[in-house]
């Protein structure tokens, strides 16, 4: 099944269920992106699936994006990305002017970026809901006063396959909803925790 049909298929399937996604709107895009964009315990997300074939790679990827749609506390861009080693088709971490120093709690391979200089974000916060990066399929985290992204390795293209015929194909690339589900819940969290924590300082 591909990528687009199963985020269709997830939808329609979930339809009945109150914690899962809703009604949504579905789109083939280029270099391999598929949309879902629906609704999940009454906010706003969105779903992609990106092929990333960028030559500098090895070998080309499939990433899973499941964002939050809704505002959040926060006074700019807030970007972590895990061993940026080269850059990314789902991604503008590479364009971001300012390098931030790491709090504690970050996981060593993080690297952490924002759009602004000298602004003051909730590091410590934000550390403690960076669980899910320790299984190590978790790339990104990027938030913004206008929502929470993870992004998640699915696979990688088939190496015989691709270095002796230049053919892109993955094997086990297939989305679990449950991932799904457990990515929107992280992204839900932190969200939740850092609109809280800026309600209680006002």
């Amino acid at each position: 099944m591909g990528a687009a049909a199963h985020i269709a298929w997830i939808a329609r399937a979930s339809r009945n269920r109150a914690k899962a996604p809703l009604a949504a709107d579905i789109s083939d895009g280029t270099a391999g992106i598929a949309t879902w964009a629906g609704s999940w315990n009454g906010q706003r997300v969105q779903v992609r699936t990106i092929v990333d074939t960028l030559a500098t790679r090895k070998l080309p990827t499939r990433w899973l994006s499941v964002s939050i749609t809704e505002p959040v506390a926060m006074p700019g861009v807030f970007d972590m990305m895990m061993r940026p080693n080269s850059a990314t088709t789902f991604s503008n971490f590479d364009h971001l002017a300012h390098t931030l120093p790491k709090a504690p709690g970050f996981p060593p391979e993080a690297v952490l970026k924002t759009d602004r200089k000298g602004v003051a974000f909730p590091q410590e916060l934000i550390a403690s809901h960076t669980d899910i990066f320790a299984e190590g399929r978790a790339k990104e985290l990027l938030i913004t006063p206008k929502g929470v992204r993870i992004v998640w390795l699915l696979a990688e293209a088939e190496r015989a396959r691709y270095g002796v015929f230049r053919q892109v194909a993955f094997s086990g690339a297939g989305i679990d909803p449950g991932l799904i589900e457990r990515l929107l819940e992280a992204a839900s969290a932190l969200r939740q925790a850092i609109n809280r924590r800026e309600r209680q300082a006002a």
